[in-house]
């Protein structure tokens, strides 16, 4: 075997949040696995409904009921349903926090730098998401966003989900027919797009196609539009079109979660579309969720002082 890279020391080891996690399900199941990290992996393909229930009760995964069955019609696939009387929201954990600590940070290529804060986060959601209900957007409705990777694309998905609707996404460098394969399956409801963006050194325009993806989706009742290269961008020529700050409702402070089944749908994804039309690929919003919370926190040993990077496109979303 190989000489390992690097090996983390007694104190790394001692502090990680897999080695708590070990603690906690040794006393909850009374099983020993010796610091073995393989142990832990074999107990959990043995006992998946133990070791999902255990990462549910570690993380601290927020609901309104989580019901007594963690697994139903486990030998069946697919028709298996986890946690099937649970009821909660997506938006409602990613939102638990509202300090003044950073949420998230946006730099663009242009070197534009901008930070939201956790307690600013909530608010922002909480004034789109009643834009969105005043839109008459419910649960199941679909959303969908032609956004490079900006704060507004995230304030955007929260206020979605919190309302229960379908988020679903393409990066703006996307030409017309590769967003309607894909839009165009879901018909969404409201679509938020970017005026531009920065790529390669150069400012790229998106509501030339903005439009015209606009007037090929009939299900389309608003359009809203992030400011990104411009101040104060010319929507004359996209139908039903307003500027992202006009369409927030500045009055509202608090969100409504709607508390929904665990595998009440969350995203739409899609396949690649190289051997046809991309795929519609529907995810969950409870299997999302508990299965971030396990990456982050015992595969990646993120806390809350750490900042987590991510550099990649809002047009391919890791769907498999």
């Amino acid at each position: 075997m190989a000489k390992a890279l690097w090996t983390p020391g007694e104190q790394r080891i001692a502090g990680a949040q897999i080695t708590r996690f070990m603690n906690h399900v040794e006393k909850a199941c009374g099983v020993s696995f010796g610091e073995d990290y393989f142990a832990l992996h074999q107990w959990s393909l043995a006992n998946p409904e133990a070791f999902w229930s255990a990462v549910w009760d570690f993380t601290g995964v927020i609901s309104s009921q989580r019901g007594d069955t963690v697994l139903e019609h486990g030998e069946r696939f697919p028709g298996a349903s986890w946690f099937p009387e649970a009821r909660l929201n997506f938006a409602e954990n990613l939102l638990r926090y509202q300090d003044h600590r950073p949420a998230l940070v946006s730099l663009l290529e242009n070197g534009d730098r901008r930070e939201v804060s956790y307690a600013d986060l909530y608010t922002r959601v909480a004034q789109l998401a009643a834009a969105l209900r005043a839109q008459g957007v419910v649960p199941g409705d679909r959303v969908a966003g032609f956004m490079p990777n900006v704060i507004e694309t995230v304030v955007a998905m929260l206020a979605t989900a919190s309302i229960g609707a379908l988020w679903s996404s393409c990066s703006p460098d996307f030409g017309i027919n590769g967003v309607m394969d894909r839009f165009g399956q879901i018909e969404p409801r409201v679509l938020f797009s970017a005026d531009g963006y920065y790529y390669n050194g150069k400012t790229c325009d998106s509501l030339q196609r903005l439009a015209e993806i606009a007037g090929r989706i009939e299900s389309i009742e608003k359009v809203v539009v992030v400011p990104v290269t411009a101040a104060q961008p010319d929507l004359s020529a996209v139908r039903d079109s307003v500027l992202f700050e006009d369409f927030l409702d500045l009055s509202a402070s608090e969100l409504t979660f709607a508390q929904l089944p665990f595998d009440h749908p969350l995203y739409v994804m899609y396949s690649s579309g190289t051997t046809g039309v991309p795929k519609c690929i529907v995810h969950g919003a409870g299997g999302s969720l508990i299965q971030h919370l396990k990456e982050h926190q015992l595969l990646a040993d993120l806390r809350r002082e750490d900042v987590f990077f991510y550099f990649t496109t809002c047009g391919w979303m890791m769907w498999n």
